[in-house]
Protein backbone atom coordinates (compact mmCIF):
# COMPACT_ATOMS: atom_id res chain seq x y z
CA UNK A 1 0.00 0.00 0.00
CA UNK A 2 1.45 3.33 -1.03
CA UNK A 3 2.70 5.84 1.60
CA UNK A 4 0.08 8.76 1.91
CA UNK A 5 2.34 12.41 2.70
CA UNK A 6 1.47 15.26 3.98
CA UNK A 7 1.84 18.66 2.14
CA UNK A 8 4.66 19.61 4.68
CA UNK A 9 6.32 16.23 4.23
CA UNK A 10 6.31 16.21 0.55
CA UNK A 11 7.86 19.84 0.12
CA UNK A 12 10.19 19.16 2.31
CA UNK A 13 10.77 15.84 0.41
CA UNK A 14 11.49 17.17 -3.14
CA UNK A 15 13.48 20.16 -1.49
CA UNK A 16 15.53 18.12 -0.24
CA UNK A 17 16.53 16.20 -3.44
CA UNK A 18 16.33 19.51 -5.05
CA UNK A 19 19.31 20.93 -2.55
CA UNK A 20 21.35 18.04 -2.86
CA UNK A 21 21.51 18.86 -6.89
CA UNK A 22 19.29 16.19 -8.09
CA UNK A 23 16.62 16.31 -10.58
CA UNK A 24 13.14 16.07 -9.26
CA UNK A 25 11.89 12.90 -11.88
CA UNK A 26 7.96 12.49 -11.75
CA UNK A 27 5.87 9.92 -13.70
CA UNK A 28 2.62 9.11 -14.93
CA UNK A 29 1.66 5.67 -14.36
CA UNK A 30 -1.73 4.18 -16.56
CA UNK A 31 -1.57 0.57 -14.36
CA UNK A 32 -0.39 -0.98 -11.67
CA UNK A 33 2.18 -2.88 -13.67
CA UNK A 34 4.02 0.81 -14.81
CA UNK A 35 3.58 2.14 -11.33
CA UNK A 36 5.37 -0.93 -9.87
CA UNK A 37 8.00 -0.36 -12.33
CA UNK A 38 8.29 3.60 -12.16
CA UNK A 39 9.04 2.78 -8.10
CA UNK A 40 12.01 0.80 -9.13
CA UNK A 41 13.39 2.44 -11.26
CA UNK A 42 13.39 5.71 -8.77
CA UNK A 43 10.83 8.17 -9.60
CA UNK A 44 10.51 10.76 -7.31
CA UNK A 45 6.44 11.33 -7.26
CA UNK A 46 3.72 9.58 -9.41
CA UNK A 47 1.07 10.63 -10.98
CA UNK A 48 -2.34 9.20 -12.27
CA UNK A 49 -4.04 10.95 -14.95
CA UNK A 50 -7.39 9.38 -17.19
CA UNK A 51 -5.08 9.77 -19.99
CA UNK A 52 -3.24 6.86 -18.87
CA UNK A 53 -5.73 4.21 -18.73
CA UNK A 54 -6.67 4.97 -22.85
CA UNK A 55 -2.82 5.52 -23.26
CA UNK A 56 -2.00 1.68 -22.09
CA UNK A 57 -4.62 1.09 -24.37
CA UNK A 58 -2.53 2.19 -27.53
CA UNK A 59 -4.68 5.34 -27.88
CA UNK A 60 -3.45 8.82 -27.80
CA UNK A 61 -2.73 11.02 -24.93
CA UNK A 62 -5.53 13.46 -26.16
CA UNK A 63 -8.28 10.60 -25.25
CA UNK A 64 -7.78 11.89 -21.73
CA UNK A 65 -9.79 15.37 -23.18
CA UNK A 66 -12.58 13.64 -24.68
CA UNK A 67 -15.80 12.33 -23.58
CA UNK A 68 -15.34 8.66 -22.79
CA UNK A 69 -15.59 8.49 -19.13
CA UNK A 70 -15.81 10.93 -16.33
CA UNK A 71 -12.16 12.11 -16.17
CA UNK A 72 -12.29 12.63 -12.12
CA UNK A 73 -13.98 8.44 -11.87
CA UNK A 74 -11.36 7.25 -14.32
CA UNK A 75 -8.56 8.68 -12.67
CA UNK A 76 -9.59 8.28 -8.88
CA UNK A 77 -10.58 4.29 -9.80
CA UNK A 78 -7.12 3.94 -11.56
CA UNK A 79 -5.55 5.18 -8.88
CA UNK A 80 -7.33 3.89 -5.75
CA UNK A 81 -7.34 0.20 -7.14
CA UNK A 82 -4.53 -0.30 -10.02
CA UNK A 83 -1.59 2.18 -8.00
CA UNK A 84 -2.29 2.41 -4.63
CA UNK A 85 -2.19 -1.04 -3.62
CA UNK A 86 0.69 -2.14 -5.39
CA UNK A 87 3.44 0.74 -4.89
CA UNK A 88 4.95 1.49 -1.33
CA UNK A 89 6.96 4.42 -0.46
CA UNK A 90 6.65 6.33 -3.91
CA UNK A 91 4.48 9.64 -3.46
CA UNK A 92 1.02 9.69 -5.70
CA UNK A 93 -0.98 12.66 -7.16
CA UNK A 94 -4.24 11.81 -8.47
CA UNK A 95 -4.95 14.68 -11.69
CA UNK A 96 -8.51 15.96 -10.44
CA UNK A 97 -10.66 17.61 -13.28
CA UNK A 98 -11.76 21.44 -12.38
CA UNK A 99 -14.12 21.76 -14.56
CA UNK A 100 -16.42 18.51 -14.03
CA UNK A 101 -19.86 19.64 -13.83
CA UNK A 102 -21.14 16.91 -12.34
CA UNK A 103 -19.70 16.98 -8.74
CA UNK A 104 -18.71 20.12 -5.97
CA UNK A 105 -14.63 19.97 -6.65
CA UNK A 106 -13.78 20.84 -2.56
CA UNK A 107 -15.76 17.95 -1.73
CA UNK A 108 -14.46 15.62 -4.83
CA UNK A 109 -10.59 16.76 -3.40
CA UNK A 110 -11.62 15.66 -0.22
CA UNK A 111 -12.88 12.16 -1.39
CA UNK A 112 -9.55 12.26 -3.23
CA UNK A 113 -7.77 12.59 0.09
CA UNK A 114 -9.68 9.81 2.01
CA UNK A 115 -7.70 7.61 -0.40
CA UNK A 116 -3.45 7.17 -0.08
CA UNK A 117 -2.69 9.90 -2.47
CA UNK A 118 -0.74 12.80 -1.50
CA UNK A 119 -1.57 15.38 -3.22
CA UNK A 120 -3.46 16.76 -6.52
CA UNK A 121 -2.86 17.81 -10.41
CA UNK A 122 -5.23 20.06 -12.98
CA UNK A 123 -5.88 17.33 -15.55
CA UNK A 124 -7.58 17.06 -18.20
CA UNK A 125 -6.31 20.57 -18.42
CA UNK A 126 -7.93 23.73 -20.09
CA UNK A 127 -4.97 24.85 -21.15
CA UNK A 128 -4.34 22.52 -23.90
CA UNK A 129 -7.39 24.22 -26.08
CA UNK A 130 -6.77 27.02 -27.76
CA UNK A 131 -8.77 28.92 -30.73
CA UNK A 132 -12.24 29.67 -31.10
CA UNK A 133 -13.17 26.60 -29.21
CA UNK A 134 -11.26 27.70 -25.89
CA UNK A 135 -12.64 31.35 -26.36
CA UNK A 136 -16.57 29.87 -25.63
CA UNK A 137 -15.00 27.65 -22.71
CA UNK A 138 -14.08 30.76 -20.83
CA UNK A 139 -16.64 32.75 -21.32
CA UNK A 140 -19.09 29.91 -20.14
CA UNK A 141 -17.02 29.36 -17.26
CA UNK A 142 -15.59 26.29 -18.13
CA UNK A 143 -12.05 27.43 -18.51
CA UNK A 144 -8.32 27.62 -17.02
CA UNK A 145 -10.03 29.45 -14.06
CA UNK A 146 -11.90 26.54 -12.44
CA UNK A 147 -8.44 25.06 -12.78
CA UNK A 148 -7.21 28.08 -10.72
CA UNK A 149 -10.18 27.73 -8.40
CA UNK A 150 -9.45 23.84 -7.47
CA UNK A 151 -5.79 24.84 -6.37
CA UNK A 152 -6.81 27.72 -4.51
CA UNK A 153 -9.67 25.42 -2.36
CA UNK A 154 -6.82 22.50 -2.52
CA UNK A 155 -4.44 25.06 -0.93
CA UNK A 156 -6.75 26.21 1.72
CA UNK A 157 -7.20 22.40 2.77
CA UNK A 158 -3.53 22.36 2.94
CA UNK A 159 -3.44 19.59 -0.28
CA UNK A 160 -0.06 19.51 -1.95
CA UNK A 161 -0.78 20.57 -6.01
CA UNK A 162 1.31 19.97 -8.54
CA UNK A 163 -0.14 21.70 -11.76
CA UNK A 164 -0.09 22.25 -15.64
CA UNK A 165 0.68 25.47 -17.06
CA UNK A 166 1.08 26.73 -20.83
CA UNK A 167 2.08 29.95 -20.72
CA UNK A 168 3.05 33.08 -19.24
CA UNK A 169 -0.43 34.35 -17.87
CA UNK A 170 -1.20 30.86 -16.61
CA UNK A 171 1.92 30.41 -14.45
CA UNK A 172 1.36 33.85 -12.69
CA UNK A 173 -2.54 32.58 -11.66
CA UNK A 174 -1.44 29.25 -10.74
CA UNK A 175 1.16 31.18 -8.50
CA UNK A 176 -1.23 33.43 -7.21
CA UNK A 177 -3.44 30.36 -6.11
CA UNK A 178 -0.39 28.65 -4.10
CA UNK A 179 0.49 26.23 -6.54
CA UNK A 180 3.66 24.27 -5.08
CA UNK A 181 4.69 22.89 -8.13
CA UNK A 182 4.25 24.42 -11.47
CA UNK A 183 5.06 22.29 -15.10
CA UNK A 184 5.87 24.03 -18.02
CA UNK A 185 3.63 21.84 -20.40
CA UNK A 186 4.70 22.23 -24.10
CA UNK A 187 2.61 20.04 -26.03
CA UNK A 188 1.93 16.49 -26.63
CA UNK A 189 4.77 14.18 -26.52
CA UNK A 190 6.24 13.05 -29.73
CA UNK A 191 7.25 9.23 -30.91
CA UNK A 192 6.85 6.57 -30.22
CA UNK A 193 3.17 4.65 -31.99
CA UNK A 194 0.63 6.94 -30.82
CA UNK A 195 2.70 10.61 -30.30
CA UNK A 196 2.26 13.76 -31.85
CA UNK A 197 4.39 14.27 -34.92
CA UNK A 198 4.28 18.16 -34.87
CA UNK A 199 6.30 20.14 -31.34
CA UNK A 200 8.33 23.08 -30.31
CA UNK A 201 11.86 22.28 -30.85
CA UNK A 202 13.92 21.89 -27.56
CA UNK A 203 15.59 25.10 -27.97
CA UNK A 204 11.49 26.80 -28.03
CA UNK A 205 10.28 24.65 -25.39
CA UNK A 206 13.34 26.05 -22.95
CA UNK A 207 12.79 29.27 -23.86
CA UNK A 208 9.25 28.85 -23.19
CA UNK A 209 9.49 27.36 -19.92
CA UNK A 210 11.91 30.20 -18.86
CA UNK A 211 9.12 32.99 -19.74
CA UNK A 212 6.92 30.54 -17.63
CA UNK A 213 9.26 30.48 -14.48
CA UNK A 214 9.90 34.39 -14.54
CA UNK A 215 5.82 35.21 -14.57
CA UNK A 216 5.66 32.50 -11.77
CA UNK A 217 8.87 33.69 -9.97
CA UNK A 218 7.50 37.29 -9.95
CA UNK A 219 4.80 36.16 -7.65
CA UNK A 220 6.76 33.63 -5.41
CA UNK A 221 10.02 32.54 -4.88
CA UNK A 222 9.31 29.08 -3.23
CA UNK A 223 8.24 27.14 -6.19
CA UNK A 224 9.33 24.05 -7.70
CA UNK A 225 9.44 24.06 -11.78
CA UNK A 226 9.70 21.17 -14.09
CA UNK A 227 9.41 20.58 -17.85
CA UNK A 228 6.71 18.09 -19.20
CA UNK A 229 5.80 17.29 -23.02
CA UNK A 230 6.67 18.26 -26.49
CA UNK A 231 10.20 17.61 -27.68
CA UNK A 232 11.32 15.74 -24.25
CA UNK A 233 10.75 12.16 -25.41
CA UNK A 234 14.28 10.46 -23.93
CA UNK A 235 17.09 11.15 -21.48
CA UNK A 236 18.80 12.74 -24.01
CA UNK A 237 16.03 15.48 -25.18
CA UNK A 238 15.97 16.79 -21.42
CA UNK A 239 19.34 16.82 -21.29
CA UNK A 240 19.64 18.76 -24.24
CA UNK A 241 16.99 20.55 -22.62
CA UNK A 242 18.59 21.61 -19.32
CA UNK A 243 21.25 22.75 -21.65
CA UNK A 244 19.54 25.83 -22.34
CA UNK A 245 17.84 25.82 -19.54
CA UNK A 246 19.75 25.00 -16.24
CA UNK A 247 18.02 26.49 -13.70
CA UNK A 248 15.27 24.04 -14.49
CA UNK A 249 14.51 21.19 -10.77
CA UNK A 250 13.37 18.39 -12.91
CA UNK A 251 11.13 16.61 -15.40
CA UNK A 252 7.74 15.21 -15.69
CA UNK A 253 7.00 12.27 -18.19
CA UNK A 254 3.74 9.76 -18.85
CA UNK A 255 4.44 9.19 -22.64
CA UNK A 256 7.96 9.39 -22.13
CA UNK A 257 7.85 6.67 -18.68
CA UNK A 258 5.66 4.46 -19.86
CA UNK A 259 3.93 4.08 -23.59
CA UNK A 260 7.13 4.38 -25.52
CA UNK A 261 9.59 2.53 -22.94
CA UNK A 262 6.35 -0.38 -22.98
CA UNK A 263 6.62 -0.30 -27.01
CA UNK A 264 10.16 -0.59 -27.31
CA UNK A 265 10.23 -3.44 -24.78
CA UNK A 266 7.79 -5.30 -26.33
CA UNK A 267 8.46 -5.13 -30.00
CA UNK A 268 12.43 -5.65 -29.25
CA UNK A 269 11.56 -8.94 -27.07
CA UNK A 270 9.09 -10.08 -29.53
CA UNK A 271 11.34 -9.95 -32.75
CA UNK A 272 14.56 -11.39 -30.57
CA UNK A 273 11.68 -14.69 -29.86
CA UNK A 274 11.88 -14.40 -33.68
CA UNK A 275 14.92 -15.24 -34.59
CA UNK A 276 15.67 -18.25 -32.86
CA UNK A 277 15.47 -21.16 -34.81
Amino acid sequence: MAKKYSREELLAYLHAIRERGEMIVVAGAGSGLTGKAIEAGGADMLMVFNSGRYRMSGHGSLSGWLAFGNANEVAFDMGAHDVLPVVKDIPVICSCFGQDVTREIGTHLNRVMTENFSGINNFPTMGMVDGQFREQLELTNLGFQKEVDMVRIAREKDIFTIVYVFNEKESKAMAEAGADCIISHVGLTVGGMIGTTKSLTIEESAQLTGRIMEAGKAVRDDIIWLAHGGPLATPKDFAAFRTYLPEIDGFVGASSMERIPTEEAIVKTVREFKTLS
